[in-house]
């Protein structure tokens, strides 16, 4: 089968002819993909930033947002047969410690994996090996391709404003920096949920026509005044600012545009957030991580997609073109998500 696969880092992976996955444990599941969604993360991967962390074994395979069809299953694999389309929560994790039994599947401590990401290979490729915990049953007539990026923009978006929903009742404000990939997922995710204003910024005009076309009440161009404007449009700040860019200051910026007792939740990464003790103590202010998100925050959010409340702006590559795509992503061409399509 054709996948593509990382060889050296700060190199472009290639396109390799290598075997299928095969069943290796009783729960494993070999699926067809339909589409893999090409992530800011696969840059991050091709650069090295994960290797000191993940420490994958040379050549692998990338690609961690994954949607097809069962191909095989385990012996005694039960909630999903062959032919079913399904999505793939992109860590299967044990279910058994004490943070799966929590319901925090990405804090597992037992045998989790990340395929794509941690030394298993993931699915940019024609065929990928994960487990039965992953799947995630889809009706039979919805198509990979166009839900592959839920896998894991989608719920690290659900995630957070699934979160963030306690605080976000109306006449509150919610900001959201930065509208590609994963935040035109979080401002229709807002929408569906909330009640609250809805700004958003980005450096694009082009991005904020469609924040403003799928739910955004307000829209801030990124010219060097738009934390003004952002404290302008909501009375001193945000209630919950959403920062899918968390880089080059903006991580700064999204401090500055959180209001008095606000909530800053960091969704992007790459900078250095720092701020001043007295800001936290005398403004009451929070900041707060999220990684992807938990097996239940992608079931929920198929509910949203498949009654079309959240739907994936999208640009198809065939996998062939994966060079392609990762370049497009890193050069900003991409509105809403690249997916290759094997």
């Amino acid at each position: 089968m054709k996948a593509v696969r990382v060889h050296a880092y700060k190199e472009d992976p290639k396109i390799d002819d290598i075997p299928e996955p095969t069943i290796q444990g009783p729960l494993d599941v070999i699926v067809k993909i339909g589409g893999a969604g090409v992530c800011r993360t696969d840059l991050h991967i091709v650069n090295g930033d994960w290797a000191d962390i993940q420490n994958p074994d040379l050549p692998y395979v990338i690609g961690h947002e994954n949607a097809g069809w069962v191909h095989e299953v385990g012996e005694a694999v039960t909630n999903v047969a062959v032919g079913d389309t399904v999505i793939l929560h992109p860590q299967p994790s044990c279910g058994l410690c004490l943070g799966c039994r929590s319901g925090r599947d990405m804090q597992c401590t037992g045998d989790a994996f990340f395929p794509g990401l941690s030394n298993n290979d993931g699915g940019m490729a024609e065929f990928m090996r994960t487990t039965a915990r992953s799947c995630v049953k889809l009706n039979p007539e919805t198509k990979p391709a166009d839900v592959a990026a839920l896998a894991d923009a989608g719920i690290t978006s659900y995630h957070a404003v699934r979160k963030a929903v306690p605080y976000l009742y109306p006449g509150t404000s919610a900001v959201v920096i930065g509208a590609g990939g994963l935040g035109h997922i979080g401002i229709q995710v807002l929408k569906a949920l909330t009640a609250t204003k809805i700004v958003v910024v980005d450096k694009n005009p082009a991005a904020l026509e469609l924040a403003k076309e799928i739910g955004a009440d307000e829209t801030v161009v990124a010219d060097g005044n738009q934390v003004q404007a952002v404290q302008d449009l909501t009375g001193g700040g945000g209630t919950v600012v959403f920062d899918y860019v968390a880089e080059q200051g903006v991580e700064l910026e999204a401090w500055q545009m959180t209001g008095p007792a606000g909530y800053q939740f960091n969704l992007g990464y790459g900078g250095e957030f720092k701020a001043p003790t007295l800001d936290f103590v005398a403004g009451e202010k929070n900041v707060i991580g999220n990684i992807v998100g938990t097996y239940n925050d992608l079931a929920e959010l198929m509910v949203l997609a498949q009654a079309g409340k959240v739907t994936l702006h999208t640009k198809q590559y065939p996998l062939d073109s994966a060079l392609d795509a990762l370049h497009d992503l890193d050069a900003g061409k991409v509105r809403g998500r690249a997916i290759l399509v094997p």
